[in-house]
């Protein structure tokens, strides 16, 4: 079973303020939706952008589709992008539902084993009323009602099909199968699982992951450790640190090969047990090749606000002869405090050399070491 995610995440997100479309706002130290594309770690992502998001979704290490004028042509958009992909299964999430439970999405992938369709959804408790003018104009049985959550998922070639047969605008995607006569199983929802719509969503959000993170004690700090290595190669620049530093030669690497940010990044990684880099990104993975290394280091800081966790300190170490790192080290501090949203004073960064031993000092590559302390958000009282 290949499965695909789908995350609509190009609309403008008005009535939840800020300077920004919600999804690119912070939320429990890390945005909106990349606690959205951390709930689907282990699946395909496809991210449906607005077109003027696209700089801000550079860094995200997923493949992005830009949307259309409304979410029933941004989802349609995503699928013919998957067609002959050899995908079987389909799930096509709220990029502003961050707080999806894991068991949510199983419950819905299991329901696929059996109809063509399964979304989430909580039964109706409260009493309904109709209004006119501000006055309640009669009431409505609740009997058999549902509120819709998401992700909503199809068998794909069923679901594309819906999607190209449909005419018009749909309030979702469940709407799209229908209209197109697929059944669609309803599985339990989550009360957790709220689609950030206005302000003060956002401190209800806050309010769910502190009490996901309860369970992570006071005295809970994490140390981990990183290393990574890379030859030198042709060239006439090398990436560390996140900051280009010209030179005669390059790094060989499967991803842009920033030893340093990598060496960071499993340090991370190491300090939530959650293994390194090439557990979450696999290097046989063509969607890497020369990928820019702020994704796996923004993955890995995002893992630690779902985790219950901020980044106290990091201290990343260059080994190398050449070339000289000193002129660059405070442009590598800020670039690397900025993509983990810590204050730069918690970023080391500094070089040494092997006094001319081994591979470093024969100036055939660099070689980086790092550590990150981790401490709790938030503990108990």
């Amino acid at each position: 079973m290949s499965v695909a995610v789908i995350i609509v995440a190009a609309g403008r997100g008005n009535r939840a303020g800020g300077d920004r479309p919600k999804q690119w706002q912070g939320l429990g130290g890390a945005q909106v939706l990349s606690h959205t594309l951390a709930a689907f770690a282990d699946h395909r992502r496809v991210v449906v952008i607005h077109p003027d998001d696209r700089p801000l979704a550079a860094g995200l290490g997923v493949e992005l589709v830009n949307g259309g004028a409304t979410r029933t042509a941004s989802v349609r958009a995503a699928l013919e992008a998957l067609a002959g992909s050899g995908v079987s299964r389909v799930l096509i999430h709220d990029g502003a539902r961050p707080l999806v439970p894991g068991v949510v999405i199983a419950r819905v992938l299991a329901a696929l084993d059996h109809a063509p369709g399964a979304a989430p959804a909580l039964p109706v408790t409260d009493a309904l009323w109709r209004g006119s003018e501000n006055a309640v104009a009669g009431t409505q049985d609740r009997e058999g009602l549902y509120r819709a959550q998401t992700p909503q998922g199809f068998w794909f070639e069923a679901i594309l099909a819906a999607y190209r047969a449909h005419p018009g605008d749909a309030a979702d995607d469940v709407a799209v199968a229908r209209s197109a006569g697929l059944p669609v199983a309803i599985v339990a929802g989550d009360e957790d699982n709220l689609k950030v719509t206005y302000p003060a969503d956002f401190a209800r959000a806050e309010a769910i992951l502190r009490g996901r993170k309860m369970d992570v004690r006071q005295d809970d700090v994490r140390l981990g450790n990183g290393f990574d290595v890379h030859a030198f190669c042709d060239g006439n620049q090398v990436w560390l640190c996140g900051v280009s530093v010209p030179y005669h030669r390059g790094l060989l690497g499967h991803s842009d090969a920033d030893v340093g940010m990598h060496s960071l990044t499993d340090a991370i990684y190491g300090a939530l047990a959650e293994g390194d880099i090439g557990q979450h990104f696999p290097p046989g993975d063509p969607q890497w090749k020369g990928a820019a290394s702020d994704i796996f280091l923004r993955h890995a800081v995002a893992r630690v606000a779902a985790r219950g966790f901020r980044l106290g300190n990091c201290d990343v170490t260059l080994i190398c002869e050449r070339p000289k790192i000193g002129p660059h080290a405070v442009a590598m501090r800020a670039a690397l405090a900025g993509i983990m949203g810590i204050e730069v004073d918690r970023v080391s960064v500094k070089a040494t050399t092997s006094e001319r031993l081994g591979f470093t000092g024969r100036e055939e590559g660099i070689a980086a070491m790092a550590t990150a302390t981790l401490v709790p958000t938030l503990v108990r009282a």
